[in-house]
């Protein structure tokens, strides 16, 4: 397992391409002025020692000195074994409503948004908890399984967006239904749902049966609101301009509120609470209370140790590189003149 530990350093790498598109252009350059100067023959005599590999190959020490360098800011982190460990948390489920009313920009800068940033600040407060995510909208889907890995629950998180399911609507139960598969039966923890949507809902009644069964699997349900009351029309988006707003069938504007009753009445049938989350800060204090007030499990989780830094090796191999660079002269070396290995003719 490798982690790197400055990511932003890769955008240095960018420079190796440009560098090769310059070089490229001024072996072009170079040549059409020396025609222009005299023909080719003549250069050859002009210049016997004159070497097109050397340039070539300086080149190429050169990227390679600044490619591994790159890599040595990154700090690549190497896992040396995968080890079990014992922990104390809880499992928890994070229902993320990715139907097309969470565009609505009620909320800055929309509902979606929101609702990933809300999740993004409740994770910053968990330590040794078990995190699992899910999307729905018409149907539910899995996007990522229990894990202790916050940074990678992070990255599922941030690409999360309306376009990511077909089946268009609001089924909150089909969200339910999949986040009670999501925990182990083997293992006694206890286990959270969060729901975060605007609490519109196209699942016919059926979500009162979905929150009995995930209560009967100890699994209680905390809602969070994003949107108002008030509503908002959806807009339909081409580069960030907006086009048009959403319609129905009969060609009106679909303007979309916040079901705070619905989302009330799931938290308090599942055994949890509802906030708002207009106020961020205020409804990541709220949860962060609410979790603490429920006990840990203990429980096992595989991860690697003893993550070792690999920064030194790719800082030797730049340093190389850029040595060799400086050494290595234009012009032909005799002993390799003498062998001819590039068939670089002489006159």
């Amino acid at each position: 397992m490798i982690q790197l530990d400055e990511k932003t350093y890769l955008y240095l790498l960018f420079i190796i391409p440009v560098m090769i598109v310059l070089f490229v252009l001024l072996q072009i350059w170079k040549r059409r002025t020396q025609r222009k100067f005299a023909d080719l023959s003549l250069l050859r005599r002009l210049t016997p020692d004159k070497s097109n590999f050397k340039a070539t190959l300086k080149l190429i020490l050169l990227l390679l000195g600044i490619a591994f360098l790159t890599l040595a800011l990154v700090n690549p982190k190497m896992g040396t074994k995968l080890e079990t460990v014992k922990r104390e948390g809880l499992d928890i489920v994070f229902a993320v409503d990715v139907s097309k009313s969470m565009l609505a920009e009620d909320i800055a800068p929309n509902r979606l948004d929101k609702a990933k940033r809300l999740v993004s600040e409740i994770i910053n407060q968990l330590a040794g908890d078990r995190i699992g995510i899910i999307a729905y909208a018409g149907q539910a889907y899995p996007q990522l399984p229990l894990t202790t890995d916050y940074g990678a629950a992070k990255m599922f998180l941030q690409n999360m967006n309306t376009n990511m399911l077909s089946s268009q609507g609001t089924a909150i139960d089909q969200a339910v239904n999949l986040a009670t598969t999501y925990y182990d039966d083997g293992e006694e923890t206890n286990r959270v749902l969060f729901i975060i949507s605007d609490g519109e809902d196209h699942s016919e009644g059926n979500i009162s049966n979905s929150v009995a069964d995930a209560e009967k699997e100890n699994i209680r349900i905390f809602t969070i609101g994003v949107g108002s009351t008030k509503g908002s029309p959806i807009p339909i988006k081409k580069n960030g301009v907006v086009e048009r707003f959403l319609r129905d069938r009969e060609g009106e504007v679909v303007i979309t509120k916040m079901n705070e009753q619905t989302l009330q009445d799931i938290a308090e049938q599942g055994n949890g609470s509802y906030i708002n989350g207009e106020n961020t800060k205020e409804a990541v204090t709220f949860i962060k209370d609410q979790l603490d007030r429920i006990d840990k499990t203990e429980f096992e989780a595989k991860q690697f140790a003893e993550y070792q830094d690999q920064f030194q090796w790719f800082l030797g191999a730049g340093l190389l590189f850029l040595f060799l660079d400086i050494f290595v002269l234009d012009r032909k070396t005799k002993w390799l003149k003498k062998l001819n290995l590039f068939n670089e003719k002489e006159v």
